[in-house]
């Protein structure tokens, strides 16, 4: 069960804006990430909990921030209800969407376990529904994923397999890099990978 923690901070000038600390399992059902964030000052922000089924769909979300809140699935596409602070209004969203992504590094997970490409293989377009901070207000997005190669490093545990992804975002043609060990976020854009208490899960 991977624990550990992420830093966040701004892709232009490296502002730090917060941390995610979080852990995480295969189970029998397929895989679980729980995750509670922080501000740079060590406040409490928000949290995320994401089930997977085997296949990589959403079975259950649950996001909190600034005192918002989202739960979702996937149904119809995928389909959430979002809450507002004082608890008083509930709005039910639902787009065709394959799954959901945000800004939490589970997604980057989700996505790629999800689409499960192969090495050489062209981009795969992909749909999704994310949640953005700090009203969790949701936008569907379109993106394009490819795997671009995977290298086994050494570790102390053995070999670690570590897959690159070129993400690319369909509307506004940004292109990122994102390295993946297992279900271990290893960098990304505005994301690194701070503290790692065990080796990532690998998914059978």
């Amino acid at each position: 069960m991977p624990r550990g923690r992420y830093s966040f901070h701004d892709t232009h000038d490296h502002t730090p804006l917060g941390s995610e600390h979080f852990h995480c399992a295969p189970g029998p059902s397929g895989w679980r990430y729980t995750a509670q964030i922080t501000t740079p000052a060590g406040d409490h922000s928000g949290s995320v909990d994401l089930t997977l089924d085997d296949l990589g769909r959403p079975i259950r979300l649950e996001l909190h921030a600034a005192s918002w809140q989202v739960r979702g699935a996937a149904i119809d596409g995928v389909t959430w209800v979002r809450t507002d602070p004082t608890g008083e209004h509930a709005q039910e969203g639902n787009v065709p969407a394959h799954a959901f992504t945000g800004a939490s590094p589970a997604f980057l997970i989700a996505t790629a376990r999800l689409l499960r490409l192969e090495s050489g293989a062209p981009a795969t377009r992909v749909r999704l529904v994310t949640f953005a901070p700090p009203v969790l207000a949701p936008r569907t997005l379109d993106q394009s994923w490819v795997l671009v190669k995977r290298e086994a490093h050494a570790t102390d545990n053995g070999l670690l397999p570590v897959d690159e992804y070129q993400v690319a975002d369909l509307a506004t043609g940004e292109v990122s890099t994102v390295h993946i060990a297992g279900d271990v976020v290893l960098s990304a854009p505005g994301i690194e990978l701070e503290d790692l208490e065990s080796p990532p899960s690998v998914f059978t």
